[in-house]
């Protein structure tokens, strides 16, 4: 596997930094995760845990300090999920580890990387947020579909956590581990939400910053935000589902709309008398007149209906899958990693999510940085460590 024989560790936190620390486990990485000992006795509530292991450690006792910087030490990537400082507070930030500007660090090599929500040099690092908070300080909400009150609407917490956070991370990672390869030495990488949301949004904020919006806007429409009738969902017959419209381009709307017209009822009318024409699609005073007659379309046949009228015709519809549906149609339980890589595939995702008690793996982690069995009995009967199965310490 392509990340085989590089040990990551990663301090436990909310879904970000675990999806950065799956990715990297799916693609053959050791990952193991630094969990609270008070937290022993269940389960954690992250189920993006497949293919890692657990350590239940106190790190704010001397011994437990101790021992995450001798496992750190032994690690290529470190995963801080915190705020800003949380771990320099704790004595084990960078400097620790990389040492300064002359060196001297415990582990030189060491890929630190920090996943933060607002920017960590900004005027909001220690404010608390989650994904909208850091879409909306993005600049990205605001252009983002609207409601039918103006409210602009948003995709769940995909764009903040996990695209501009968890991604945008794992690509510091292994830009960092590549560069590592010809200088010998790590570095921080620092991301933050804000900062990654609004990087994977370069396209649609773009126009923002040019003379020529053309490309996602005509005279203040949005070609790709909602007010295209032909880039649009739209609910079809009875409670039998949704479609997608995304025929931007002449010769695509010209084929949607051909097929469409050819199946709907004798004595079909849109609402007005108004029928779309090819010529027409651009008309923006019409658009909520299209917009209506394509409402009205779909709801003359099922989902299915439309999906089998329009299956592998050039017209760029689909119909809105459910996530079973759409896990029927790949074959597969859960998500599978991606990318593909031919050579080196990653681990298939057996068991689909899963996750991890903590302490599971406390005594062979400790063994294999070289702690003796005396010394990983001492840290369990002063309850530094936890493992489970260590009668009263469970």
């Amino acid at each position: 596997m392509a990340l085989a024989g590089v040990r990551v560790v990663e301090f436990g936190g909310l879904a970000p930094v675990p999806f950065a620390g799956m990715i990297l486990a799916d693609y053959g990485a050791t990952v193991i995760r630094i969990d609270r000992p008070q937290s022993q006795d269940m389960p954690a509530a992250d189920f993006l845990a497949r293919g890692k292991r657990s350590i239940a450690l106190d790190v704010r006792t001397p011994e437990g300090l101790a021992t995450a910087k001798d496992l750190i030490s032994k690690a290529d990537v470190l995963l801080d999920p915190y705020r800003p400082g949380v771990l320099e507070k704790l004595g084990l930030g960078p400097e620790v580890f990389l040492g300064g500007a002359g060196g001297g660090g415990r582990n030189e090599r060491l890929v630190y990387a920090r996943l933060a929500g607002f920017e960590p040099t900004g005027p909001n690092r220690e404010f608390a947020g989650h994904d909208i908070n850091y879409l909306a300080a993005s600049g990205v909400l605001s252009i983002l579909p609207k409601l039918a009150d103006g409210t602009p609407s948003f995709p769940l917490n995909i764009v903040s956590d996990f695209a501009g956070g968890s991604h945008a991370c794992v690509q510091g990672v292994l830009l960092a581990l590549i560069e590592r390869g010809r200088s010998g030495v790590g570095q921080v990488v620092s991301a933050d939400m804000v900062s990654g949301a609004r990087y994977v949004s370069s396209f649609i904020l773009a126009p923002s910053q040019m003379a020529d919006e053309s490309t996602l806007y005509i005279n203040g429409k949005s070609l790709l935000g909602g007010d295209a009738p032909f880039y649009s969902v739209y609910a079809c017959k009875g409670s039998s589902g949704f479609i997608s419209v995304g025929c931007l381009e002449p010769k695509f709307f010209k084929s949607f709309l051909g097929i469409l017209q050819a199946h709907l009822p004798d004595g079909f009318d849109g609402g007005g008398g108004y029928v779309p024409t090819e010529r027409g699609q651009m008309d923006l005073d019409r658009w909520e007149e299209m917009r209506r007659y394509f409402e009205a379309a779909f709801k003359t046949r099922t989902r299915d209906d439309w999906a089998r009228i329009f299956d592998a015709k050039d017209a760029c519809v689909f119909p809105v899958l459910t996530p079973a549906e759409a896990a029927a149609r790949r074959n597969e339980d859960v998500p599978a990693p991606h990318p593909n890589l031919d050579r080196t595939p990653a681990n298939p995702p057996v068991g689909g999510f899963a996750t991890l008690q903590p302490g599971l793996h406390s005594r062979e982690i400790l063994s294999e940085i070289g702690y003796s069995r005396e010394k990983v009995a001492q840290l369990l009967e002063a309850g530094i460590v936890r493992a489970v199965n260590t009668g009263s310490k469970l």
